[in-house]
């Protein structure tokens, strides 16, 4: 009787130590990004995701923290990162038409739809930039940013 009690005890104190850390497990969020509104529905949309202060503009795509692809249907493409640390975050979607991974511009302009969190359109005088394009991911949540054709 007594290794039986010893080993309900054993359980007991690993099960109060689990649900205390439970808690705790939870900081890794998923952030689905949606895109509605593309002007034709060739090539792919490229999601880029940047963490860091400074990080944006990234013209050549060398600063970011997680990028991929996704098909598009019907005019609309979206994506999901999984498994995110709480943090702040900026969201870069590129409509790569002909799928070469780039920013394709006619002189400064882009030529394809570009998008950034929490901008509306972008210009000479309205650079990307972290600061201003980036959130606080604490919870699983979905973005819509705009895409800018010009």
């Amino acid at each position: 009787m007594g290794k039986t009690i010893k080993n309900f005890m054993v359980f007991a104190v690993l099960l109060v130590f689990i649900s205390f850390d439970y808690p705790a497990q939870k900081e890794k969020y998923a952030l689905t990004i949606k895109v509605e509104a593309l002007r034709n529905s060739k090539g792919v949309v490229q999601f880029t995701l940047y963490n860091k202060e400074g990080s944006l503009p990234d013209v050549k795509f060398k600063a970011y923290y997680k990028q991929s692809t996704a098909a598009i249907n019907d005019g609309k493409s979206s994506l999901t990162f999984s498994d995110l640390p709480k943090g702040r975050y900026a969201i870069n979607v590129l409509h790569d038409e002909n799928e070469n991974g780039k920013i394709d511009k006619r002189l400064i302009l882009p030529i394809e739809g570009i998008g950034f969190s929490n901008y509306e359109s972008i210009g000479l005088t309205n650079r990307p930039n972290f600061s201003k394009a980036s959130f606080e991911l604490d919870s699983d949540i979905t973005v819509v940013p705009k895409m800018i054709y010009k």
